[in-house]
Parts: structure tokens; C-alpha cells; sequence
């Protein structure tokens, strides 16, 4: 018998800044499914559910027993934004019923879960506690996004994120370092770059795509043309992103486990400083440390 008060249904991933956040896995898996680059979601266990709000509220229920005092919890699974406004509603007021005094909510966010909800259903949900959710944009090309079946567009992201300010939720959008290969890498860094800039995120990472379980699904979307980059094009695109950036108070970080060379700074603030340190590793190899391939992971 599991002596924790959650039961989940593995795995299950979170952004590495929710690493003291409870864990409350509302749904399994993603509806969408599609995107070639991920294979988080694939194993046959993680077929999509909606855990029922009776099973959530027992399992906090049994967490507040064992930890009366949370200050954070993440909504898992890749797609609790895709629950109707109804639903999250009673989610959160479930979060209430048990913590009170959380601080905050979390959840990741598909562009496509915003276009049913309001503005101001989103602010109730952000007055509920929901104040901050992981945007998964990955490029701000139409061209990429459709060749590794995102199911969104640029004009989509956009609308997602506007509606996220207006309501008052904060976004952390991830955009996907070497999505595009080496023919689509110049746009893939200037579109995604020019999302951004109209949009103004408060949080930006990149992360750099990758395969563990192989490459050949996300090949197939490129037609045989996909040509993956090399760590000195990768630090290209992510210079060409940075040069194109306009931002004016967002948290940049490129420090997740997957990148090479680690970037932390404010934008535009730190604009500069960031662009030499990319500068240096492309033009003064060993200079500056590097994750090793053995360091690298999701």
C-alpha cells in the first residue's frame, strides 16, 4: 500500500523551479498529445484523464494530515489549463478548503487551453490563488510550429499571452533552443523573439530540444530535411534570440539541466552582459564551463 497521500500515475514532469511545490496531478497525461517533440506523455499509462475534484479533495485531505503548512502547489499534469473554467474553479477552491494560506498555483498552459476563458474568469481563477502558469510557446514560427504538430500558431501564442496580462497571471514561456534544425534556425530565434517583444512575458527559458527515445517521429514532420544543430549553432540561435529581444523586465534563464551553456539575467537590464557571454563561448572555446554531455538531461 502507498503510505503517500497522493497516488500519481508515473511519470510525472514539473519546470525545475517547482522543485518545493507540492505535486497535485489534477489530470494524466495531455489532450493534445501531437507535438513530435515531446514523449512525455506517450507511455500507454499516461493516457489523458481528468481526476474527479471527490479524489483531489480526499488526496489533500490525507496531505494536509501529513504537511499542514504548503506554500506552493503545481497543477501536473502537461495540461490542467485544458479543464474548463468551471472545473479549475472548483479545483482551486478545493486547494482553499484544505491551504487556506497557499501563496500560489501553479500549472503548465497550452495556448489553445486560454481561448474559452475570459479575461475575467481568469482573473477569478488568479484571485483563487492561480497566479502564474508555464506557457508552452516553443517557437514563435509558424513554419516550425507546424512541422513538429504543435497545433498552435504565432497568432495564437500571441492571444494567449495577452489575455494571461490582462488578467493579471503571470507567464513563463519556453522556447525550445534547436527546434527548427539548421535550415529553419534563423527564424525559428527572430520570430520567437518577436512573440516576445509583443508580448512582454515576465519569465522566458530556453530549453534545448532533444530525444532520448529517438528521433524518428519528430523527423517524419520535417520531410527528411531536419538537420540537427551542432552545441556551436545552438549558442548562434540562441544569440540571434537574445539579439532580437526588446524586452523590458522579463526574467531570462537558459539554466535548465538540457543547455550547454548556462544564461541567467533580467531583460533588457542584462542584455549585453548576456549576448558577451555568448559571444565568448562561440569565439573563446574553454573559456567559460559548459555542461558536459553526462551532465545533460530532461
Amino acid at each position: 500500500m502507498n503510505a503517500f497521500p497522493i497516488d500519481y500515475i508515473e511519470p510525472v514532469f514539473r519546470p525545475p523551479s517547482e522543485a518545493k511545490s507540492l505535486i497535485l496531478q489534477v489530470t494524466n497525461g495531455c489532450s493534445w498529445n501531437n507535438c513530435t517533440f515531446c514523449e512525455m506523455y506517450t507511455a500507454p499509462q499516461k493516457k489523458f484523464r481528468v481526476k474527479p475534484v471527490e479524489e483531489l479533495d480526499a488526496e489533500l485531505e490525507r496531505m494536509v494530515k501529513a504537511m499542514p503548512y504548503l506554500a506552493r502547489i503545481f497543477l501536473a499534469d502537461g495540461d490542467a489549463m485544458t479543464l474548463s473554467y468551471r472545473r479549475l474553479k472548483e479545483v482551486l477552491e478545493c486547494i482553499r478548503k484544505h491551504y487556506p494560506n497557499i501563496e500560489r498555483v501553479t500549472a503548465y498552459c497550452l495556448p489553445r487551453n486560454l481561448k474559452n476563458k475570459t479575461v475575467e474568469q481568469l482573473q477569478e481563477l488568479r484571485d483563487l490563488g492561480l497566479t502564474m502558469v508555464y506557457v508552452g510557446c516553443e517557437s514563435g514560427d509558424d513554419t516550425v510550429l507546424e512541422k513538429v504538430q504543435k497545433g498552435e500558431s504565432y497568432e495564437s501564442s500571441k492571444e494567449a499571452l495577452l489575455k494571461l496580462k490582462a488578467a493579471g497571471i503571470q507567464s513563463s514561456v519556453m522556447i525550445l533552443n534547436g527546434l527548427g534544425g539548421r535550415k529553419y534556425s534563423e527564424q525559428h530565434a527572430i520570430n520567437s523573439a518577436k512573440l516576445m517583444n509583443e508580448t512582454q512575458p515576465e519569465f522566458v527559458s530556453t530549453l534545448v530540444v532533444s530525444f532520448p527515445m529517438g528521433e524518428q517521429r519528430f523527423r517524419e514532420g520535417f520531410g527528411g530535411e531536419f538537420e540537427p544543430l551542432t552545441q556551436e549553432d545552438l549558442f548562434q540561435e540562441i544569440r540571434t534570440l537574445l539579439a532580437n529581444l526588446e524586452l523590458d523586465n522579463t526574467v531570462f534563464r537558459s539554466d535548465h539541466a538540457s543547455n550547454y551553456l548556462v544564461l541567467k539575467g533580467t531583460l533588457g537590464a542584462d542584455k549585453q552582459r548576456l549576448l558577451d557571454k555568448v559571444d565568448t563561448a562561440i569565439n573563446q572555446p574553454g573559456i567559460i564551463p559548459l555542461r558536459q554531455e553526462w551532465q545533460r538531461g530532461l
